[in-house]
């Protein structure tokens, strides 16, 4: 397969399969979202899938895929560090704000950061039009958090400093979709980089959390493992797919598809969840959708 992925990128075949990684990530990545909430802590349920995912990543790292070159260890390296940087600040966000207020912030700015990013890094360039299309999917997302806000009855006294730090996260998932971009096309396979990756990424959560987890009772072991192990098989795919796109395609394009998983969020709410959507959120995520269209189909 690693093969094939390489044989078919900067084609068009590359670009349509690209667009079907980016968007199945947006959905996976609504899902991995899910997953964090509920009723266990978000962090402990983010150690937990980090765990698990690095556990499942390990055997194949060190048996299935070819190691690691000394050019792209520290590469990985430089990953590993970014993303923990991201997951601190996305844990400043979201204890000083609320979810649904913060959470469209960090992804309405990510692509915009990203598609200028990959602009100076890679050289891609949108068109004029496709900036519009970025600008209606962006708008759309901070459309839907300004409506979230201006529901809002509790925690506005904090939500300056959480806007504050949602948009420094919205930066570092930038960075990492650009960095990590350059990462695997530096990989002579696709998934060395990837199994690897996991593999790091894995460790910073459960440290961090490790005085809680220690706290568990016997009780609360098995439903939080059980959604570790559910959590790593998404995360997987999800961040596979999207690192996958980037491999084969327009970064900044994937980078923008993603970020339809406000929408499939949005929409995992309504239909699951029996959450209302209403005429205004209705048509923010059209907005969303519509930006992603332009983007896709003006290139």
């Amino acid at each position: 397969m690693s093969d094939w992925i390489i044989s078919i990128a900067g084609t068009p075949e590359g670009a349509r399969i690209a667009s079907i990684l980016a968007l199945s990530a947006a959905f996976l990545h609504a899902i991995f979202g899910a997953l964090q909430k509920g009723r266990h802590d978000p962090w402990l349920s983010r150690a937990a899938i980090d765990l698990s995912y690095g556990l499942m990543a390990l055997p194949v790292a060190l048996f299935v895929v070819p190691p690691p070159s000394a050019q792209l260890w520290p590469v990985l390296l430089g990953a590993m560090a970014i993303h923990i940087a991201y997951k601190v600040a996305q844990a400043l966000t979201y204890s000083r704000g609320a979810y649904t207020v913060v959470y469209p912030v960090v992804r309405g700015s990510a692509p915009l950061f990203a598609v200028i990013a990959a602009g100076v890094v890679f050289h891609e360039h949108f068109n004029a039009v496709q900036w519009g299309g970025v600008l209606l999917l962006t708008g759309g997302i901070f459309g839907l958090a300004a409506y979230n806000r201006s529901r809002l009855i509790v925690g506005r006294e904090t939500l300056g400093p959480a806007l504050a730090w949602a948009l420094v996260t919205g930066a570092f998932v930038a960075l990492y979709t650009t960095y990590d971009a350059w990462g695997i096309r530096l990989a002579a396979d696709p998934f060395t980089f990837l199994a690897w990756f996991f593999v790091l990424d894995s460790i910073f959560m459960p440290i961090w959390n490790l005085p809680r987890l220690i706290r568990l009772r016997p009780p609360q072991i098995a439903p939080l493992a059980a959604r570790g192990v559910l959590g790593a098989l998404v995360a997987f795919a999800s961040f596979g797919a999207i690192m996958l796109a980037t491999r084969i395609d327009d970064v900044g394009r994937a980078a923008v598809l993603r970020e339809t998983s406000t929408v499939f969020a949005a929409l995992v709410g309504w239909l699951i969840l029996g959450e209302k959507v209403g005429p205004a959120r209705a048509a923010l995520m059209a907005l969303i959708a519509a930006g992603a269209v332009v983007v896709e189909f003006a290139a």
